[in-house]
């Protein structure tokens, strides 16, 4: 959603059988916008095929997503400076591959409880990390936006990765920080669990974001785990 503030609409989604993705493209109009949606383009071709080994496949694909920036910022002068965060998810079997770069987070939903499954790669969540920062102070800092690590078009790919378990019955959300910078996480996570079905969420969530004024693109991706192979 473009929100109530912004005239372009810099993040980009993917929810597929296998995959779902998020990104927020930064550098501006008119780089945020295909950086963004070239990153999750590299995430969602691999929804084509299962994958035997998800960590493995994500990583590629992350580093697909770098390249794919590198060729965008060679193409066309004016998109120097480009550059994206990306947040995804791909499943395998009973397991889940995580990558994550930037501020999007990726949230769990198990047995009536949230748990957030990312860390933010921004300057106020490292001083929090070190104890020179409260979550409350970090919450309202005016530098919480600045990132210390993002896809972009110079440096290599250097996202978190881990490998986690699935059970049926989970909810996963990704969002960027349209809904988590702007609505509290004890007020969003009730509202991802009471929706009915993964459309029903990212509507409500969204729609959230909306009543706190929406000053950012707002991007959720929800799926739920109706069943494991046996």
């Amino acid at each position: 959603d473009i929100g109530l503030v912004r005239t372009t609409n810099e993040d980009s989604a993917y929810a597929g059988s296998r995959v779902l993705a998020v990104a927020d493209g930064l550098g501006g109009e008119p780089a945020g916008e295909p950086a963004s949606a070239a990153a999750v383009a590299a995430l969602a071709a691999l929804d084509a095929a299962v994958a035997a080994d998800p960590l493995a496949a994500l990583a590629g694909a992350f580093a697909q997503a770098g390249q794919a920036l590198r060729e965008l910022a060679a193409a066309e002068p004016a998109l120097e400076g480009l550059g994206t965060t990306l947040t995804a998810v791909l499943w395998s079997g009973s397991q889940l591959a995580l990558g994550h770069i930037g501020d999007s987070r990726a949230y769990l939903l198990r047995d009536g409880e949230a748990f957030p499954l990312t860390r933010d790669h921004t300057y106020v969540r490292s001083l929090v990390a070190e104890g020179k920062l409260s979550a409350q102070e970090a919450a309202v800092h005016p530098q919480r936006q600045l990132l210390l690590r993002a896809l972009d078009a110079v440096t290599d790919a250097e996202p978190d990765l881990s490998l986690h378990a699935v059970l049926a019955g989970d909810r996963y959300l990704l969002c960027t920080d349209g809904l988590h910078g702007v609505v509290a996480e004890p007020e969003f996570w009730p509202v991802l669990g009471a929706a009915a079905d993964p459309g029903t969420a990212v509507a409500d969530l969204i729609a959230l974001a909306t009543a706190a004024g929406a000053p950012d693109n707002v991007a959720c991706a929800v799926a739920d785990i109706i069943a494991l192979p046996s």
